[in-house]
């Protein structure tokens, strides 16, 4: 699909690494303009430096998504660099396994600032000018565990189930104002993050999963890329399920 997101600037949250790094490059080379944004900073100047030396326009800009003025600074400086933004992928989130019993409030208010509060000020940032324009596209990255839930994982799933949620709501908004309003609920991909699942949990996990093995970055891409692209134009409230057959 080389040449589907032409003209377009693509902002992408979380893109330093994993699944915001693969869909920051897939949309680069289908023709956008990408903003790198990360709360590692130098990690997303590696990735923007990393598209240019490709032939790819990018910029890169430091965004803990939690928090409203470093967002509103960061999509600034991006609209400032690269054009205003047609694409944004709410890609950031965190997680770490922590029981209900004993987690903190600020756990459980640190997971959602990131995961959820975080795609609420983006769109903020976002979608007055994509309705202005006519024309918009948002995608936010859930997951499957939004669907079956998981234990010791009850801020993570409240989350991104409030994510889904959101998309549909926010979908009703704005999809008569040219914007679309999408997320995509992965599975267990490989990712720096999942590197570290151990090997007797992760052949567990592999053996229940229908498809037999974890899915690849490029795997999940393609649906990012649909979403964004004029081929998506019908997809409203959405959510895609790229996970191997883990929720059916």
């Amino acid at each position: 699909m080389a040449g589907e997101l032409e003209g377009r600037v693509a902002a992408v949250t979380g893109a330093a690494s994993g699944i915001g790094r693969g869909i920051a490059l897939r949309f680069a080379k289908a023709g956008a303009r990408v903003a790198i944004l990360d709360r590692d900073h130098d990690a997303a100047l590696a990735v923007a430096a990393e598209l240019a030396s490709m032939g790819h326009e990018a910029d890169a800009a430091r965004c803990d998504v939690s928090d409203e003025a470093e967002v509103a600074e960061a999509f600034a400086k991006a609209a400032a660099r690269l054009g205003p933004v047609d694409i944004l992928v709410n890609n950031a989130g965190v997680l770490k396994d922590v029981p209900i019993a004993e987690m903190s409030i600020g756990e459980w208010d640190r997971v959602m600032g990131v995961n959820l509060r975080g795609a609420f000020l983006a769109v903020q940032q976002v979608l007055p000018g994509m309705r202005a324009r006519g024309h918009g596209r948002i995608i936010n990255i859930a997951s499957q565990l939004a669907l079956k839930g998981a234990p010791a994982l009850t801020h993570y799933v409240a989350a991104k189930a409030g994510l889904i949620g959101f998309t549909k709501a926010l979908a009703h908004e704005v999809a008569r104002d040219g914007v679309t309003v999408n997320a995509i609920a992965p599975g267990i991909i490989e990712t720096p993050m999942s590197a570290g699942v151990p090997a007797d949990i992760r052949a567990r996990i592999s053996k229940a999963l229908p498809i037999g093995r974890f899915g690849r970055i490029d795997e999940l891409t393609g649906a990012a890329l649909l979403l964004a692209s004029d081929e998506g134009s019908y997809f409203v409230g959405a959510t895609l399920n790229v996970n191997g057959g883990d929720v059916m």
